[in-house]
């Protein structure tokens, strides 16, 4: 299982330092489906809990560590 593991986290790793932006980008997609959804009329949970606000932000910054230290 440990080897499992150890095999994703080094395929992800090669993966993204070649690809820097790709997590920041995805947290910033986030917040921009957040501000779409905000402007349908019918409110869901994801509008009034504002959770893909939240998540982009926070994605968003560890991406940023992530490519710095990559």
């Amino acid at each position: 299982m440990f080897e499992k593991l150890s095999k994703l986290i080094d395929f992800l790793s090669e993966f993204l330092a070649h690809r820097k932006g790709l997590v920041p980008f995805f947290g910033i997609f986030l917040v921009g489906i957040n501000f779409v959804l905000q402007y349908l009329p019918n409110g869901s949970f994801l509008v009034e809990s504002n959770i893909l606000l939240h998540l982009g932000v926070i994605v968003a910054v560890l991406g940023l560590m992530l490519a710095r230290a990559l």
